[in-house]
Formats: C-alpha cells, sequence, structure tokens
C-alpha cells in the first residue's frame, strides 16, 4: 500500500506558461492604465487646468445701418457689396432738385424780410427823431405859454389892487365933496371948496374908469394867455401821443425780426436737408446688404445698405453659467476659427453679459407654469481682440469660433465699472 501513496503530479509546462503570459499582460495593462492616468493627470494640470472653453462662440460687430433722413430719388450709388470705405465717404447721392428749390424760396422770403426790416428801422429812426422834436417844440410852447399866463396873472392882481386904491381914493372924494356940498349949501363953507372937492371927485371918478378898464384889459388877455396855454399843452399830448406811433412802429420791427429768425431757421433746416442728399459712411468698415439702386425712390429710416466694421469686431462666447464662476473681465483669451484652423487669434474678456441668452430672447421661458425641465443656461460673454486686424485673415461677422479663456489670474472684476446705483 505504501508504495501506491498518492504523490501530485507535476503541470505540464505548457500551461504554466500561459499563466505567466496573463499575468505579464495583466500587469502591462495595469501600468499602461496608470501611465495613461499620469500622462492625462500631467495633461489636465498643465493645459487644462485653469482653462474654460466653448465652441458656441461667433465673431459679432457694431453693424451700422445706412438709411436716408429725407425722401428722396437716388441719383447715384459709389459703392457696391464688399468695398471698402472710410468714415464719411459718400455712398449714395440723392436728387437735389427739390431741396435746392425749397432753399431758393426760403432765402427769397428772407431776402424781402430783411429789405422790410431796413425800412422799418429807417421809419422807425425818422419817427423817433420827429417825434422828439415835435415834443420838445410843443413842450416849449407850453412852457412859454405857462409863463406868460403867469406874467399876466401878476399884472392881473396889480391892476386889482391898484383899482381898490383908486376906489378908495373916488370913495373918499365923493364923501369930501358931499360934506362941503352940505356946508357950502348951509352958508358954513365957500363955494370955492366945494368946487375944489368937486374937481378932486371928478379926477377920482375919471381915474377909477381908468383902471377898471386896465383890470378888464388884463383879464381879456389872462383869459387868452391860458386859452394859448391850453393849446399848447393839446399840441404837447398829441406830440406825446406820436410816440404811441413811434412803439407801434418798433413792435412790427420787432414782428419783422422774429419772421427773420424763422426764416434763418427755415433756411438752415433747408441746407441740412440739401447736406443730406449725400448720404455718407457712418463709421469706417465694409459695405453689406445694399438694396438700393439708382432711380430709386427711398423714404426717411428706409434701409439701404449696412457698413460692417471688421477691423473692430469682437467674439461673443456662449459659456454654460457653470463656467463662468472663474472668468473675469481683463483675462486672456485664446481663438481658433473654424476657418483658419492654423490660424490663433488672441483676446481679452471685456465684458460679462447681465443675463442669459434666454433671459434676453424674444420670448423668454416662463418657468413657473406646467412642468419644468432643468436646462443649463448660456452667458455671453464678449471678448475684445487684441491682435491687429489682419486683411489676410479676416474675422467676417457669424464665423464659428472655439474659444479657451485663461482664468489663472483671477484678480479681475467680474462686472465693468463706470455704472453704479445711485444711493438714496
Amino acid at each position: 500500500m505504501g508504495e501506491h501513496t498518492a504523490q501530485t503530479t507535476p503541470e505540464p509546462a505548457p500551461v504554466k506558461t500561459r499563466q505567466n503570459n496573463k499575468l505579464i499582460v495583466k500587469r502591462a495593462f495595469a501600468g499602461a492604465v496608470l501611465a495613461a492616468l499620469i500622462v492625462g493627470t500631467l495633461y489636465w494640470w498643465i493645459f487644462l487646468r485653469n482653462k474654460e472653453t466653448t465652441d458656441n462662440a461667433y465673431v459679432m460687430a457694431d453693424v451700422a445701418a445706412v438709411s436716408s433722413r429725407i425722401p428722396g430719388t437716388v441719383a447715384a450709388v459709389h459703392v457696391d457689396n464688399d468695398h471698402s470705405v472710410a468714415q464719411g465717404q459718400v455712398l449714395i447721392e440723392l436728387d437735389t432738385a427739390d431741396e435746392q428749390a425749397r432753399l431758393r424760396e426760403v432765402e427769397a422770403a428772407l431776402g424781402r424780410v430783411q429789405a422790410d426790416i431796413h425800412a422799418a428801422r429807417a421809419t422807425v429812426d425818422y419817427m423817433e427823431a420827429s417825434t422828439q422834436a415835435a415834443v420838445n417844440a410843443a413842450l416849449s410852447s407850453w412852457n412859454a405859454a405857462q409863463a406868460q399866463v403867469q406874467a399876466i396873472q401878476e399884472k392881473v392882481l396889480e391892476s386889482s389892487q391898484e383899482h381898490q386904491a383908486v376906489l378908495a381914493e373916488y370913495r373918499h372924494a365923493k364923501r369930501d365933496w358931499e360934506r362941503f356940498d352940505a356946508l357950502a349949501a348951509q352958508g358954513a363953507s365957500s363955494v370955492r371948496d366945494r368946487d375944489r372937492m368937486k374937481t378932486a371927485l371928478s379926477k377920482a371918478q375919471a381915474a377909477v374908469g381908468a383902471s377898471e378898464a386896465r383890470l378888464r384889459s388884463a383879464e381879456a388877455a389872462l383869459e387868452a394867455a391860458r386859452k394859448e396855454a391850453a393849446a399848447a399843452e393839446a399840441r404837447l399830448q398829441e406830440a406825446q401821443a406820436g410816440r404811441l406811433r413811434v412803439r407801434v412802429e418798433q413792435e412790427r420791427l420787432k414782428a419783422l425780426l422774429a419772421h427773420a429768425k424763422e426764416l434763418e431757421a427755415r433756411r438752415d433746416a433747408a441746407r441740412l436737408n440739401l447736406s443730406y442728399c449725400r448720404i455718407v459712411a457712418p463709421i469706417a468698415g465694409y459695405v453689406a446688404q445694399k438694396k438700393v439702386q439708382v432711380g430709386e425712390r427711398v423714404l426717411p429710416g428706409q434701409p439701404l445698405l449696412a457698413v460692417v466694421p471688421l477691423q473692430d469686431a469682437y467674439v461673443e462666447a456662449n459659456f454654460k453659467e457653470t463656467q463662468v464662476e472663474n472668468i473675469r473681465i481683463g483675462q486672456p483669451v485664446h481663438i481658433r476659427a473654424d476657418c483658419y484652423p492654423g490660424r490663433r487669434f488672441s483676446g481679452t474678456v471685456e465684458g460679462i453679459r447681465a443675463g442669459t441668452g434666454a433671459a434676453f430672447s424674444l420670448f423668454p421661458p416662463e418657468n413657473a407654469t406646467g412642468n419644468w425641465i432643468k436646462i443649463t443656461q448660456r452667458v455671453p460673454v464678449k471678448i475684445r481682440l487684441t491682435d491687429s486686424f489682419s486683411p489676410e485673415y479676416p474675422l467676417r461677422l457669424g464665423f464659428s469660433l472655439k474659444v479657451t479663456v485663461d482664468t489663472s489670474d483671477r484678480s479681475g472684476p467680474r462686472l465693468r465699472g463706470g455704472a453704479h446705483r445711485a444711493s438714496r
């Protein structure tokens, strides 16, 4: 029995070799995976860390739409699509016949009003001078009449006082004569004394008549002087009323001056409209969307063509809202265009939009109704190109781009400065 004890049978050599090969393959695979992880980690650390990338980016520009400011007929078109134009260059000319006719009409009316203004000024100057002379003459005549009235009044007063004195003497002489006449009748006085008193009475009576005549004459002269003074005052008032006519002419002159200003404004507007017949490029760039032909009737605000400033193009990259956390204004950007595979462009972040693209769409989503599905939103980021404009590699509007923002430096702001909410 001891000789037949079971013993371990050695494995065949081919089986052992296969097991060794499997172990080697497993180890090689594990080493390759580990190496791939190490290489991937190094690649991410060196090339992808602090990078935000999107291919939802396009070339944009502030396109200037060109239109006419006045209605008119196109007389000439000096540009075509894709032409390069400078700022201020004439693009389109409208027929100027109507605007020139309006300008000549306004200038003729303005010339007529200016002639009326010269005539009105001459009339005002003449009326002011003549009215002032008439007022001065009437005032002088009135002053002379007042002085004459004053002098005659003094003469009347003097004549009245003289007449009163003569009347007193007459009364005294009359009493003396009556007394002596009575005494002479009684034989108490001589006839001679009575006759002397009678003579004195006659003289006094004659003196009374003379003084009364002088008083009446002075009073008549005073009345005439007063009438002359009244006439002089009337002439003065009439001369002063002439100042009202001067004022009327002055107001008429003011009205003409105001009308002239109105016509000057209309003339300036007509000149401005005439200048609008030459439609110029508002900015430098390239012509696009030309929609106008010679002979066409255009209206104000009607789009005629557009000027695209390719030299000032910028990039609008739409990043996911989960990507904008580390994006700051001023960070460098690397750009690759699908149309130029071997060309790279550089830029910097200039601004991050205040809202998502959906928030500013024509029909913003209404998330407060019905079933709601969360969708990652995208935020437009404006990128200003730092490379000089190259006619060899122009970035045209709408080109698709791949944009990578280097977020290593996060010291910049998230919002642009310059606009702050006013404090309450």
